[in-house]
């Protein structure tokens, strides 16, 4: 073939292929914002994680977590669980019919358990403390008072996994610490045993104690290993198998002066992990 042959042939599969379509804006815009939340979330969860939950959770509520907050509706903030981990699996129905964005649930009664769990947290502080509401006009870099949230963790055998992560500030005059407490639904794949399932608290490490409850025996991490996002927690399975963690610190943030004692002792903690008020299903 010469090279006017050839031209000719080149020119004819040319004219004969399918141009490919024009790049959508909005569908790329689309894809790139779902990709941020997601970046977002996980970088949340490093940070606590986690959160965000955290924060948690939660904040954190990757988890749960501290550090990185997004909006989880038009309540309070919600802190990125620290538990979060990439899926290709659609994400659940939301209450419009449609999937849901992310992990997090905005609105429905996903939304609605992680505001009870809210409740329940504010409602077990101990005497000598409150639980302040989130100022208004809070900066986005500030820890809120208040958080909580619902996320979708993952669908095992068919059955949706949720967590709910809601976390509260415990003042004292000036000083402030945390509560948080996380739930998780059944059908987690968490461990069954005391110390073994405490440890999986957001990946953080400690000395931990099996603590009697009543006839329950909870794991009890009394001395974090080198985190300091927490001081204690507590984490118990439910026979049904919900598990739930409940985590107290000094100290709320960087900003504020911390609590000098813990508001709860140990055996406290512990009593409030199998409490059926955080027992959410």
């Amino acid at each position: 073939m010469n090279g006017e042959e050839l031209r000719e042939a080149l020119r004819g599969e040319m004219s004969a292929t399918t141009p490919p379509p024009p790049l959508s804006t909005t569908a790329m815009l689309g894809t790139a914002r779902r990709a941020r939340s997601r970046r977002r979330t996980v970088w949340a969860c490093a940070g606590s994680a986690a959160a965000v939950l955290a924060v948690v959770g939660v904040a954190t509520v990757n988890p749960p977590g501290a550090g990185g907050y997004g909006p989880a509706g038009p309540a309070p903030q919600a802190v990125p669980h620290p538990s979060v981990k990439d899926t290709a699996q659609p994400w659940p129905t939301g209450p419009d019919g449609r999937p849901q964005e992310d992990r997090t649930a905005r609105a429905g009664s996903r939304y609605d358990q992680g505001i009870r769990l809210l409740d329940e947290v504010t409602s077990v502080v101990p005497a000598g403390y409150t639980a302040p509401e989130n100022p208004a006009n809070l900066p986005a870099d500030r820890m809120p008072f208040r958080t909580h949230q619902a996320q979708f963790e993952d669908r095992v055998n068919g059955v949706d996994v949720w967590s709910y992560m809601s976390s509260a500030a415990l003042a004292q005059g000036k000083r402030m610490g945390r509560l948080l407490v996380e739930v998780h639904t059944a059908g987690n794949q968490l461990p069954a045993e005391p110390c073994p399932l405490a440890r999986q608290f957001w990946g953080m490490q400690g000395e931990c104690q099996v603590v009697s409850a009543g006839a329950a025996q909870v794991g009890v991490v009394v001395r974090p290993a080198r985190d300091d996002r927490f001081d204690q927690w507590a984490a118990y399975r439910h026979p049904d198998g919900v598990v739930v963690f409940v985590a107290q610190g000094a100290s709320l943030d960087d900003e504020r002066q911390g609590l000098a004692t813990l508001p709860f002792s140990v055996r406290q903690l512990a009593a409030l992990a199998v409490n059926e008020r955080f027992h959410l299903r």
